[in-house]
């Protein structure tokens, strides 16, 4: 099994909006750098755990739990001419987005901010807290997937 971090920011999709939507599910549409796209396309499987982190807020924090109920697919945002993720070089025969499907598992009661984890001395090699860290999708380790659900209780 893997351990992911994915962000979104909260006025766009928010926890909140994960749990209650049709069958708490959401195709995990929209990824445009192709670090994450890679992430997406050749690591993250079926049944992995993720922390759903929402960035650009007045509080970044991992807020709760999530699934990946259905690994790597094509992302059909892509030949959505409506879709502000549209990406005309992007076709049925070859590709060049990737979705995957989440699955809500909890929202934490009190969120982990990225003061907080900054902080942490045992997450001081995680990829969120490294200078200039922006990737949407990025891996979490084994280790700090268990410190941090433990700073969840």
């Amino acid at each position: 099994m893997n351990y992911w971090l994915m962000k979104s920011e909260p006025d766009e999709f928010s926890i909140d909006d994960l749990k209650s939507s049709k069958h708490q599910k959401t195709a995990w549409q929209g990824i445009r750098n192709y670090q994450a796209r890679n992430f997406l396309r050749d690591g993250v499987k079926q049944n992995d755990l993720v922390f759903f982190y929402h960035s650009s807020c007045k509080e970044p924090a991992i807020v709760g739990l999530a699934e990946i109920s259905q690994a790597a697919s094509i992302d059909i945002s892509a030949f959505d001419e409506a879709s502000a993720y549209f990406d005309a070089k992007s076709t049925l025969n070859n590709p060049k987005w990737i979705q995957v499907e989440l699955h809500f598992m909890a929202k934490f009661e009190h969120p982990i901010t990225l003061k907080q984890l900054k902080a942490d001395p045992q997450l001081t090699n995680m990829v969120l807290v490294a200078k200039g860290a922006r990737l949407s999708v990025q891996p979490v380790t084994a280790d700090e997937f268990d410190h941090i659900m433990s700073l969840s209780r």
